[in-house]
């Protein structure tokens, strides 16, 4: 039985006007002049207002969401008890500032995120307002605690686009190009990819082989280990393919790290907050990391992110580090609402919906020839679009067709890496809703195969 607390009755969309109508083609215009072209956008949507996994716009037409603003509203827009947490603590107190006062709240979602996060020993919480932000506090707590300068990211890895989180990216250069020189002391090492391989060759030794390249080449030939402060890893690859990290190789990164006093910091930015089906995507590999950043999912849109760390690893000093607006008690209130959601409904559910999405694609790859690969946990999914089964010839060109199908379907999805569709609905989906999202998707990928020379 699916686990209480989703939404009914069942909401499905509805296009009345073909997209971009006439007043979302108002606002593209205006954007357009005066919003800076920096934004990538996949399709011409226009949100007005959300609901539950609904998305209006501008023109009346719904939409289906399947991206959750990039996995962030992980209760579904606007659930009624966060929408009235937001409401309760706007009327009483929006800022003060916790770095130079205190707020009831932000002490009480510290407690609450210590009490969820991995590991026995006691933890401290850092509030900042966004993902990036607590990548370039982990930076900073990993340096100043190991009093070492070096750091190691992996290829494919999104950390964020703030110059320390930007450093550590390795995504896609055009995140990079025309920045200059980023942090020193940034080494990059191949992420285990277990459908193409870290070397494209190989899948099935794709852990052995980067646990392997970190201690007999980096190690050996390019940077000590006794001065890398901290190795940073995404647990499921955001923008890298949502390319799921090995039990196997996160274990061995966990000995590795432990070997040479190295910290392990699991950024669960886009993969924590329930959405794999566990609390963090690092439990599924029983792994401890010394620092774990979250953000997105954590607040259901409100703009917050947090750095949990060992009590023993968080020992810098008054001034080493703050933020003016982080931790703001709004936000701080949306997340203590999200968090009771997801404890008591949405967990599970995601876990729950997941293995039924996943077995509804199981035989995807036999059915639909630029279908690669199909990876993934709980409500967070990948499916690797390709040109050629046999050779694993990238297709943008095809995933970006498929995507843009989608949205005049009425179904919002957006791509990962180079060449995947990634699902990372909210948390809130039910069957008929997956299972909707799942044959409009089967119908994109048919219409996009039947253009194909």
């Amino acid at each position: 039985m699916p686990p209480s607390g989703v939404q009914t009755p069942v909401e499905l969309p509805a296009i009345k006007v073909s997209p971009p109508g006439p007043e979302a083609r108002r606002v593209l215009a205006l954007d357009r002049r005066y919003v800076s072209p920096s934004y990538t956008r996949d399709y011409p949507l226009v949100a007005r207002r959300g609901r539950g996994m609904l998305v209006e716009d501008v023109d009346g037409n719904t939409f289906l969401d399947f991206a959750a603003g990039i996995a962030v509203v992980a209760t579904g827009h606007c659930h009624p008890e966060v929408v009235a947490a937001i409401q309760k603590q706007a009327a009483e107190l929006i800022h003060m500032s916790g770095t130079d006062f205190y707020y009831p709240g932000l002490a009480e979602l510290a407690e609450k995120l210590a009490s969820i996060s991995p590991g026995k020993e006691e933890k401290r919480v850092y509030f900042g307002n966004s993902g990036a932000e607590a990548i370039e506090a982990a930076i900073k707590l990993a340096r100043y605690h190991t009093k070492r300068d070096k750091l190691v990211a992996f290829h494919g890895a999104f950390h964020g686009r703030t110059m320390g989180a930007l450093s550590l990216t390795a995504s896609r250069s055009v995140q990079r190009k025309g920045f200059g020189t980023l942090l020193a002391g940034v080494f990059h090492a191949p992420f285990p990819d277990t459908y193409r391989g870290s070397y494209g060759v190989r899948p099935e030794h794709a852990s052995a082989d980067c646990l392997s390249y970190l201690e007999n080449e980096l190690f050996r030939r390019r940077v000590d280990p006794e001065e890398v402060a901290a190795i940073f890893i995404e647990p499921i690859q955001g923008e890298g393919g949502y390319l799921p990290a090995p039990v196997e190789f996160l274990q061995g990164l966990e000995r590795i790290c432990r070997k040479y006093g190295i910290l392990l910091v699991a950024d669960e930015v886009q993969c924590g907050m329930g959405r794999t089906g566990k609390w963090w995507a690092v439990e599924h590999a029983g792994v401890e990391p010394d620092i774990l950043c979250t953000a997105k999912g954590i607040a259901s849109g409100m703009p917050l992110g947090a750095v949990v760390a060992r009590a023993s690893v968080m020992d810098w000093t008054p001034g080493a580090h703050a933020s003016t607006f982080g931790g703001n008690p709004v936000c701080i209130a949306a997340a203590l609402a999200t968090i009771s959601l997801l404890e008591r409904h949405f967990i599970a559910n995601a876990a729950c919906r997941g293995e039924f999405i996943l077995g509804r694609t199981a035989d995807w790859r036999q059915r639909h020839k630029i279908v690669g690969d199909v990876r993934g946990r709980g409500l967070m999914i990948g499916i690797e679009i390709v040109r050629d089964q046999t050779t694993k010839e990238r297709a943008p060109d095809l995933r970006n067709r498929v995507v843009q199908l989608a949205f005049r379907k009425g179904l919002l999805i957006l791509g990962s890496g180079d060449t995947t569709l990634r699902l990372c609905p909210p948390l809130i989906v039910d069957e008929e809703q997956a299972d909707f999202a799942l044959l409009t998707l089967d119908a994109c990928l048919t219409e996009v195969e039947s253009g194909i020379d």
